[in-house]
């Protein structure tokens, strides 16, 4: 929906079309020139204005030049706007790029928030639970005013939580429904998708070739290469001189007649050395743009895998055992406080435990999802090798 409806990209996408109208200039060829004169009218003496005057005296003149374009300049021209074009469309493609990345984080933004809002009104459900028992056990006798008291202030903290996690849910769901266009879903839509683990298995060299073929910002900067040097070739082009060729008709003393010029400029001064000379460095620079933007796949590859080795390995710590131990510690301090077998600070540090542990895993696997969707972008590539 992103790459469908997102203004900025289709805004990058016209630059295509511009490219190409570019070609059509570039392929046209000169107009030829016309060219009329009417000399010797009596225009201070017409009483000598007559069809005998115009046909003897009068002189008439229609003619048409052309210009001759030496060195396939017109050839030379369309190819440099073809690499352009080729160009653009590469660049266009990485804006594609960078847009899915954006997209699919904000996307993963969302899931984040709706799992935070899940887990904040479970915890308040919960806690809640504990309170109206708590509750019921004060009125009893079985603990203090002063213990119900923390209990019931602790509530705040749940509700307080319930509340940002929502604000954070509207948050993420605004910036998405930019990233997509905004008239492009409803106002109340939602997303849908496992926020869960998925392990990715991959072999950094592999990431890498992928990359190198895959990645359009790279392939623009070697059609950068390849555009230089039709830049290049149509400045040598363009020091060539042009022929103009005419033909005049001319009426004059009763006779018609007709004459041909050539004329051309003689390369003494100007045979455009400069634009040859910036032309030929532009290579240069190309070719150093090349390089430099192998060298920032190669980077962005390597270390957008090790996020991912990095994140991974704190999702499966996580998940080895330490979110089950916090929600039984959780439980085993919530059955014993509710029984009178734990002290209240008991209860409570458990439930921090458990509440900070869910929180930190929540926000370890959104890290990990980014850090899979920022692998995909340094390849550039949905598809992972």
């Amino acid at each position: 929906m992103a790459l469908e409806h997102n203004h900025n990209l289709k805004a990058a996408r016209t630059t295509i079309q511009q490219s190409e109208a570019t070609e059509i200039t570039a392929n046209l060829r000169p107009n030829p020139v016309l060219t009329a004169d009417a000399q010797f009218l009596p225009i201070f003496q017409p009483d000598r204005f007559s069809a005998d005057y115009i046909n003897t005296t009068a002189q008439f003149d229609l003619g048409v030049s052309y210009l001759f374009e030496r060195g396939r300049k017109r050839q030379h021209r369309l190819q440099a706007a073809r690499d352009v074009t080729a160009q653009t469309r590469s660049l266009v493609a990485d804006n594609e790029r960078s847009l899915a990345f954006f997209t699919a984080s904000q996307f993963v933004n969302v899931q984040l928030s709706e799992s935070m809002l899940d887990l904040a009104e479970q915890d308040l459900k919960s806690f809640q639970n504990t309170v109206d028992i708590s509750d019921a056990r004060y009125k009893a006798g079985d603990i203090s005013q002063g213990d119900f008291l923390k209990i019931h202030l602790q509530l705040l903290q749940f509700q307080v939580d319930v509340s940002q996690a929502r604000l954070a849910r509207v948050q993420a769901l605004v910036g998405l429904r930019q990233l997509l266009g905004y008239e492009s879903v409803p106002a109340d839509y939602d997303v849908a998708g496992a926020f869960d683990y998925q392990p990715v298995k991959l072999k950094l060299e592999d990431l890498q070739a992928k990359a190198l073929a895959e990645r359009p910002d790279l392939r623009a900067a070697r059609q950068g290469v390849t555009a230089a040097n039709s830049q290049y070739q149509l400045a040598r082009a363009n020091g060539k001189v042009d022929v103009i060729g005419t033909f005049d008709y001319d009426h004059v003393n009763a006779v018609s007649t007709g004459s041909f010029f050539g004329s051309f400029q003689i390369p003494i001064f100007n045979r455009n050395q400069g634009e040859i000379a910036r032309t030929h460095f532009a290579i240069t620079q190309a070719d150093e743009l090349r390089l430099a933007a192998s060298d920032l796949v190669m980077t962005d590859v390597s270390d957008a895998y090790e996020g991912v080795r990095d994140n991974d390995e704190v999702v499966v710590l996580y998940r080895s055992g330490y979110l089950d131990e916090a929600r039984l510690s959780l439980e085993i301090s919530e059955y014993a406080y509710k029984r009178g077998a734990a002290s209240l600070l008991d209860f409570l540090d458990a439930e921090r435990s458990y509440r900070s542990t869910q929180l930190a895993y929540r926000q370890a696997l959104a890290s990990y999802l980014t850090a899979v969707e920022q692998l995909r972008e340094a390849v550039g590539t949905r598809n992972l090798p």
